[in-house]
């Protein structure tokens, strides 16, 4: 399939899940495209970001990379905050720079909302952080249903489209209402790229997933994770408010800790990973853009990518 080439004015995004192969798709395509001369690849998996959080994150190694150009990894130190303002701004610029040397970019991960950040019409509200932190305390105090109803009082919308467990969007969402004055329902992206796309996701049955996830989260613990995160903790990755809350690593503390056996972090980092993968399927699903592949047990790497060269030439 060399020489396929998609339209040069689009980005091509490979999305959806953990876990599901969304990294194999993006070099399978990257060759399929034209390989190391033709395409480059942009991270979007808020994880991936932080230097030094690769096995847990399953990033790729360099020689896994197959010489195709990686942008967005390796950018923060673990006691820095992920910025999706800031990323969609450092994003847009690598999709730049690609295009100059005449060359397409691949998005590729499973951070949904800033996928949508570098395509979308989306734009940041200004933060308040005496705002913020006092929201952050009363949470820390009586828990995030509390204000998760406040949220629901002042804006419905926004309200009905943000887990009541996702400590950092109901606090950001109250924060925005309470500085700008504005509903933050009235700053959430609609469907509407400012950079065309196509998005590809990689259709895998649940428990064909499940046991994915399962198999991965084995895997970290018995290929270092736990010296992965002693790594991390010496370089400050309690402090930091991002970095700290990625699956595996809690879970690789409480095992350091004494709190949990290794075959307890398995399951528990496979619990967790199973979760996230829930809310990530929730979100690619309620776009209508994303074009789901077959993929999983029973369906052919080639054909996967036959699915999704097809795609990209209608």
């Amino acid at each position: 399939m060399a020489g396929v080439r998609a339209g040069q004015e689009r980005v091509v995004a490979v999305v959806g899940m953990t876990a599901t192969g969304k990294s194999a798709l993006a070099l399978d395509l990257a060759e399929a495209l034209g390989g190391p001369d033709a395409v480059e690849v942009v991270n979007a998996d808020a994880m991936q970001l932080y230097r030094g959080m690769d096995i847990g994150t399953a990033k790729l190694a360099q020689h896994e990379r197959r010489g195709i150009a990686h942008h967005q990894l390796d950018v923060l130190d673990v006691t820095e905050d992920a910025s999706v303002a800031a990323y969609q701004r450092e994003a847009r610029a690598e999709l730049e720079a690609i295009r100059s040397r005449g060359r397409l970019p691949v998005l590729v991960g499973g951070s949904g909302l800033y996928v949508r950040a570098v395509l979308d019409r989306l734009e940041f509200p200004g933060t308040d952080p005496d705002v913020r932190a006092e929201l952050e305390q009363r949470a820390e105090r009586h828990g995030t249903h509390p204000l998760h109803d406040e949220l629901a009082s002042r804006d419905p919308d926004a309200a009905a489209r943000i887990d009541p467990r996702n400590v950092r969007r109901v606090v950001r969402a109250l924060e925005v209402i309470t500085v700008t004055g504005r509903p933050f329902s009235a700053s959430m992206p609609e469907h509407t790229y400012a950079i065309p796309a196509v998005q590809l996701a990689l259709d895998v049955p649940r428990e064909q997933l499940d046991a994915r996830i399962a198999a991965r989260a084995a895997q970290m613990l018995e290929g270092g994770l736990l010296e992965e995160t002693e790594r991390l903790l010496a370089a400050g990755l309690e402090h930091g408010a991002t970095a700290s809350r990625a699956v595996g690593y809690a879970q690789a503390r409480d095992v350091l800790a004494g709190r949990l056996s290794t075959e307890q972090a398995v399951e528990a980092i496979a619990r967790a990973t199973r979760q996230l993968a829930r809310r990530q399927e929730k979100w690619f699903r309620r776009d209508p853009r994303v074009h789901w592949l077959p993929a999983g047990d029973g369906v052919e790497r080639v054909d996967t990518l036959d699915a999704a060269v097809r795609t990209l030439r209608a």
